[in-house]
């Protein structure tokens, strides 16, 4: 069984009203996909701007308050699990859906909401991309603590999108392994191979509580292969051919075998951006994604696409994935 552990459902009003790709996509036309490329299971998560902000505001560019919904993420987390459990059950039996936070913005109710809902409707994890939504993961230590207790109350993984860009202070994948640090009991996966930075790559080999996932693993091996500045520099990055997508993913899984986790990112492994102030364009498919995954040797595909996976999620009842 081979299980993707990075997708998105539903749409992003920020990225259709400013001009970015993708925006969105279905249950429906991830497990179609998915399939025609023999992946069996997927972990899915809402996409990432929630309808907390004004939609007028995300219109112009920018993210204020003053939305249709009182609480971050409560209607794009419900309206997610209604489609996985409600409208498509035949389909949402193959998945292992996440719920979706903002770490820094009405944290209390956000607890109380994803806590009545996992009741509800299970979900297996806590997904956190910050850097969208410039919400501080650090808050997560502070404001946020009760995401943390929740997390351990109900035995979730947090899957954080990560960064190393200056740029970014809110997903700056030094501070999310201090937050693991500190945490011991909470268990962590960073996304997107911490892009590549070595350092932090071998620290969360040495953490037990800490996973990374290299997910759009294609457009990462092509921003480093351009030396753009979203993966790490040089001087710390990953020593490997980035442009060989397929040796770099063999690569990180030789060398940390039992920490890789698979995972896609689609609809995001394609990021298209055109604006008035930048224009980038960084295209790969759900098929060469696999592809790459599927060059591995036999027992590498199975440790970074199963077991370990299974490793992060520590599921009560395994058996759900043979629903």
């Amino acid at each position: 069984m081979l299980i993707d552990c990075h997708n998105h459902i539903g749409a992003d009003l920020f990225f259709y009203f400013n001009g970015f790709y993708p925006y969105a996509q279905d249950l429906p036309a991830l497990v179609t996909e998915g399939r025609r490329q023999g992946i069996d299971r997927w972990v899915v998560f809402p996409m990432v701007a929630h309808t907390w902000f004004d939609l007028g505001a995300m219109r112009r560019g920018e993210l204020k308050p003053g939305g249709p919904e009182k609480i971050p993420y409560a209607f794009e987390n419900e309206r997610m699990l209604r489609e996985i459990y409600d409208q498509f059950p035949d389909l949402g039996r193959f998945t292992l859906p996440f719920a979706i936070l903002d770490p820094m913005r009405e944290p209390e109710a956000q607890a109380a909401t994803l806590r009545a809902l996992h009741r509800d409707y299970p979900f297996y994890g806590l997904k956190i991309q910050a850097t969208m939504t410039q919400a501080d993961c650090g808050a997560l230590l502070t404001t946020g603590r009760c995401f943390l207790e929740l997390a351990e109350e109900l035995n979730l993984p947090f899957l954080i999108h990560s960064s190393v860009i200056a740029n970014d202070p809110w997903s700056e994948a030094g501070l999310l392994l201090r937050i693991a640090e500190q945490t011991p009991t909470v268990r962590f996966c960073l996304a997107h191979s911490c892009r590549f930075d070595r350092p932090y790559l071998d620290r969360v080999a040495e953490l037990p509580n800490t996973w990374f996932d290299c997910s759009a693993h294609r457009i990462h091996c092509q921003g480093a292969a351009l030396g753009l500045p979203f993966v790490a520099a040089e001087k710390r990055r990953f020593a490997a051919d980035y442009r060989d997508p397929t040796s770099v993913l063999h690569a990180l899984a030789e060398t940390y075998p039992d920490k890789l986790l698979w995972g896609s990112d689609t609809p995001f492994e394609t990021f298209i951006e055109n604006t008035k102030t930048s224009s980038i364009s960084l295209r790969s498919s759900y098929k060469e994604e696999v592809d790459c995954l599927r060059a591995l040797p036999g027992s590498l595909r199975q440790k970074i696409a199963h077991d370990n996976l299974l490793a992060l999620l520590q599921l009560k009842e395994p058996a759900i994935l043979n629903r």
